[in-house]
């Protein structure tokens, strides 16, 4: 027990030595060698025992920090090389790009120049529609990125940009789904007090989201985005892929804050407004006149509580995950999972549009006078005189079927 206790200081001292990114030095294992000749211990055992602080005193950790950048492990090599990081991700920002740019611009054109009555939810669905819009456009640099084989050549200041606004959209976007998954449960379980809309509210909600947002979002401009990857067989820039051991304690608080402030809180929030409002449309099916439209309704809440779920649960839990003090081998393994999980919550910028704005028959008759670039005034006149028209042929049949009564009864 004595010689074991004397080993272990002395593995501790050598521990010491080494800086917390560098690898153990050739001294260090042949005093592990050295330590293993008198003790009983094999020397596998000591080795790991002797960098066993450096294993799992950083969080996230992908790689050895060295004077030209960072060391990337094997597997962390094959998923920058892989094509689910060269094909299969820029595919899917394409798709996200080529949807969610003309939905999300035409849902912004609707609700500012054709929505004549503004109410909260409107408007909570134009600042949703603005978010996702706002994410959409920075796409094609993580389509050029990702297909240059995950090699960032666009400079340290636009990565920033290009992380600040990918977080900033998608914490957005999921507080303005919270916002209008509250107003949708006070409309169904409180319906009498929708006379009360008070737009000034909604507005300094949304006022106050996008500065409070914007205001977390700047730790990503605190410290460095670009890594370059200094292994032989791999030298490339990456943007965001890969902390830097050393700033690795910054980005573990800032994301796991993030993660719970943006993402916990508002999905507790959706799932009991959901829940409230499943449960004021089950006590009200009894009606038969209505049960139609009840069970369009819940399918629509389910529907939209899956794609929520969906989009942005696997990301958040991946990004704690990622940055929580995890050994680095088991965060290697997850390291593929964790950018597709990213990749994944982009989809929801390009699904909004059709869960919450072309599911309205006002918001289509919209979009189809936009493209056909009729004006309000010039639809409404056309639906006056169809309903005149209709109401003159109904007098007209009217008329002619009361003079054949009355010249039967003669």
């Amino acid at each position: 027990m004595l010689k074991l206790r004397k080993c272990g200081a002395l593995l501790r001292c050598c521990a010491t030595e080494c800086t917390p990114w560098s690898r153990p030095t050739v001294t260090g294992f042949k005093l592990c060698s050295l330590v293993a000749s008198q003790s009983s211990l094999p020397y596998s055992t000591l080795q790991h025992w002797g960098r066993g602080d450096e294993d799992f005193s950083h969080r996230g950790l992908t790689g050895n920090e060295t004077a030209e950048g960072v060391e990337l492990s094997e597997t962390a090599q094959m998923i920058l090389r892989s094509r689910l990081t060269t094909v299969f991700l820029p595919i899917v920002y394409i798709v996200v790009f080529a949807v969610g740019l003309p939905t999300n611009a035409m849902a912004i054109w609707v609700f500012l120049f054709r929505t004549k009555k503004k109410h909260p939810a409107a408007i909570y669905m134009a600042n949703l529609a603005l978010s996702d819009l706002l994410f959409v456009i920075w796409t094609p640099l993580k389509i050029a990125y990702h297909f240059n084989s995950n090699n960032w050549i666009y400079g340290e200041g636009l990565c920033k940009v290009l992380v600040g606004f990918f977080y900033g959209n998608m914490y957005c976007s999921i507080f303005f789904i919270t916002c209008i998954s509250v107003q949708r449960c006070w409309a169904i379980v409180h319906p009498l007090s929708q006379n009360r809309r008070n737009n000034q509210l909604a507005v300094g909600v949304c006022c106050a989201i996008w500065v409070g947002v914007w205001l977390l979002t700047t730790p990503l401009y605190l410290y460095d985005q670009t890594v370059r990857v200094s292994n032989l067989n791999l030298y490339i820039i990456t943007c965001h892929d890969v902390t830097r051991p050393s700033q690795n304690n910054m980005a573990s608080g800032y994301f796991l804050t993030m993660g719970i402030v943006g993402f916990v809180f508002p999905a507790i929030v959706c799932v009991v407004a959901y829940v409230l409002m499943l449960k004021a449309l089950r006590e009200t099916m009894t009606d038969p006149s209505i049960t139609n439209n009840r069970h369009r309704a819940v399918v629509l809440i389910i529907t939209v509580l899956v794609m929520f779920l969906v989009c942005f649960t696997p990301s958040n839990i991946m990004l704690l995950v990622h940055y929580s003090p995890l050994p680095t081998g088991l965060e290697n393994n997850g390291y593929g999972f964790y950018i597709t999980t990213l990749c994944l919550a982009s989809l929801n910028s390009c699904l909004d549009p059709f869960v919450y704005y072309f599911i309205s028959e006002e918001f289509r008759d919209h979009v189809k006078n936009s493209l056909r670039c009729r004006s309000d005034r010039t639809v409404k006149r056309k639906k006056a005189s169809f309903n005149a028209l209709k109401f003159s042929k109904k007098s007209s049949t009217y008329t002619s079927e009361s003079g054949n009564t009355q010249s039967s009864s003669c």
